[in-house]
């Protein structure tokens, strides 16, 4: 049985002009569910592993909007309740379809803390946007009496910023195993993970996103996995992507990644971590496989109908 890791990205969990109630999140990962179990039904062992950077935000603007009534929660436990929201959601989705098709497993969420270097440059260079936008006057407030981290975002206002460093390991990892073996179905490192930084031998949650792509590939090489499936809202990379001469790539080599990578193919903020993870994973151990594919071409793209496969 062959054992994947999904990363699941934000068309899985919400949907483009649709209301950000608990309800229509629950509707769009019903959906989403659908696919998910076309993979388990398929016989292959499925971890999953998911964003959270709506729901986080959401979370961070009850805080700003309701902290004269009750004190607003730190960043680490917003991931936290992210977390446990989202698995909640897709266990009992899953839980649904897995029942329809007569499907006896358990699905089980594990708030997953993720370590992260002290030192990385991330901390020196916030660069995520997280949260809502604030008028200038706003954000100047904001810095001095909280010391947030604010850069003007495209013309459309000031947001808060907080650093993104690498996943290093994964604190439940054993606990992650331990599950599988059990036979169950797990949602783990959810939103990247919540970073927190060792010292003596205490942990300690900082203000920091982890790419949740990045922490998909360290998850996938430390339970072993055979192949990393990143799925997203476009069928295949593309080359020159939105211009007359663009390409959709099939599939490609980790030399080639790096090149592309070199020549700027891929936008910073949204394939360019997914090619990244993928052509870690790639290389991490002959026989590994990364492909970044369509949510909803999931099982088509296992079958090599669909997606880009990146390999060694």
């Amino acid at each position: 049985m062959k054992r994947i890791v999904v990363a699941l990205g934000g068309n899985a969990l919400q949907s483009e002009g649709k209301p950000a109630t608990a309800k229509e999140q629950l509707e769009i990962i019903k959906k989403t569910s659908v696919y998910l179990v076309d993979i388990i039904e398929e016989g292959y062992e499925l971890i999953i592993a998911h964003g959270n950077g709506p729901q986080v935000g959401r979370l961070l603007l009850q805080n700003e909007a309701s902290q004269n009534i009750t004190p607003a929660m730190p960043f680490d436990v917003c991931g936290a309740m992210s977390q446990g929201m989202i698995g909640y959601h897709v266990q009992q989705a899953i839980g649904v379809e897995l029942k329809n098709r007569g499907i006896n497993t358990p699905v089980v969420t594990l708030i997953t803390q993720v370590v992260v270097d002290k030192n990385d440059e991330a901390f020196r260079n916030p660069t995520k946007p997280i949260g809502p936008f604030y008028t200038k006057e706003e954000a100047l407030i904001l810095k001095e009496k909280k010391g947030y981290d604010i850069v003007e975002d495209a013309g459309r206002g000031y947001r808060r910023v907080v650093p993104s460093p690498m996943p290093k390991k994964i604190v439940e990892i054993e606990s992650i195993n331990t599950l599988m073996k059990e036979g169950q179905i797990v949602i783990t490192v959810g939103g990247g993970g919540i970073p927190v930084i060792e010292e003596e031998e205490k942990r300690i949650g900082v203000a920091a996103v982890i790419d949740k792509d990045l922490a998909s590939e360290r998850l996938a090489e430390d339970i072993e996995a055979d192949i990393l499936l990143i799925l997203t809202a476009v069928e295949k990379i593309a080359l020159n992507f939105g211009k007359p001469n663009q390409r959709l790539l099939d599939k490609m080599n980790i030399e080639e990644a790096d090149e592309y990578i070199k020549e700027g193919q891929f936008a910073p903020g949204s394939m360019l971590p997914k090619v990244k993870a993928a052509v870690t994973f790639a290389k991490s151990k002959e026989g590994r496989t990364a492909i970044i594919a369509s949510l909803h071409k999931a099982k088509e793209a296992l079958e090599g109908k669909s997606g880009t496969v990146v390999e060694m």
